[in-house]
């Protein structure tokens, strides 16, 4: 019956009141996979393509309200679902967050794809927050490499949704309230990352075009808090990238946590270690702060 009821809410995705939390707890905790576009996808210049697009949404035993979106890494060229998908899914549940990887679509020059899919993700997120037991003012996003490129790209370009939309899910907004970038790549100039840019912007990428999408450059009073870190001995990604961002933050004012690494490199000795934890921890502790978790419990 539940398999049945899945494949009913994929077809009918567009509705928001066919597409309800699952029917009972046992299936309450079990990842689903969503098909954001059902099939067809804009690829930002008017046209679409018949592709299928999917967050896997991942939802504690004991949820806090929090939701955060994630975006893997891989240069704009392969997806890191792994220790940079569903691994960070997982410690986030073990918080109380909501954890929703993100299979954004690999742009191959085409700039606006994996933005789209960002930010239908977070429209998404929002359009099932009772259902998945969301607080909407609480829908963050976090990104590793160029999935902190693509989270910083969402930071940075949004709407507030689109109210006479057909599609409910298109009326929602796709701001982030709150960021997370570890050893991101910010900038398209040359402080960025040569392959993501070329995966991204293409060969010879017009310099408006790389403006836009040098997010260091894109910052406004409106962006939302972020927390950074980098390794000083990122040679991938050179730690530039989060220190201009941070500067950006800064100067509108914006609440921003820069973690500067002593070393790690890029991907923090592949994911694990006193690195990999600090960073962890750290961000846990600033959520705290900024009030999108609960505090901490008292020590007994």
């Amino acid at each position: 019956m539940q398999t049945h009821r899945l494949f009913l809410l994929a077809a009918v995705w567009t509705s928001i009141a066919a597409s309800g939390s699952p029917a009972n707890d046992s299936a309450k905790n079990q990842p689903v996979r969503w098909n954001l576009w059902n099939g067809q996808a804009p690829q930002g210049d008017g046209t679409f393509e018949k592709v299928d697009v999917f967050i896997t949404v991942h939802r504690p035993e004991k949820p806090n309200g929090t939701a955060i979106v994630i975006c893997p890494g891989g240069g704009y060229g392969r997806l890191v679902t792994g220790a940079e998908g569903h691994g960070i899914a997982a410690w986030l549940n073990r918080h109380g967050i909501t954890g929703v990887v993100l299979e954004y679509r690999l742009p191959r020059g085409r700039h606006m794809v994996p933005l789209l899919d960002a930010q239908r993700a977070l429209r998404t997120v929002r359009a099932h927050a009772r259902d998945w037991d969301i607080d909407p003012a609480k829908v963050g996003i976090i990104g590793f490499s160029a999935g902190g490129h693509l989270a910083s790209t969402a930071g940075t370009h949004f709407d507030t949704g689109h109210p006479q939309a057909t599609d409910p899910v298109e009326r929602m907004s796709c701001r982030p309230d709150f960021q997370i970038l570890v050893y991101p790549v910010i900038s398209m100039s040359q402080i960025g990352h040569g392959g993501s840019r070329l995966n991204l912007l293409g060969q010879q990428p017009d310099e408006k075009l790389i403006k836009l999408f040098s997010n260091e450059q894109q910052v406004t009073n409106q962006t939302p808090p972020a927390f950074l870190t980098h390794a000083a001995d990122d040679k991938v990604v050179i730690p530039e990238n989060s220190q201009a961002f941070a500067a950006a933050l800064t100067a509108h004012k914006i609440p921003v946590e820069y973690q500067k690494l002593p070393s790690g490199g890029h991907g923090l000795n592949g994911y694990k270690g006193p690195m990999w934890d600090v960073w962890q921890t750290q961000s846990l502790k600033w959520l705290r702060q900024m009030r999108f978790l609960p505090a901490a419990p008292e020590p007994q």
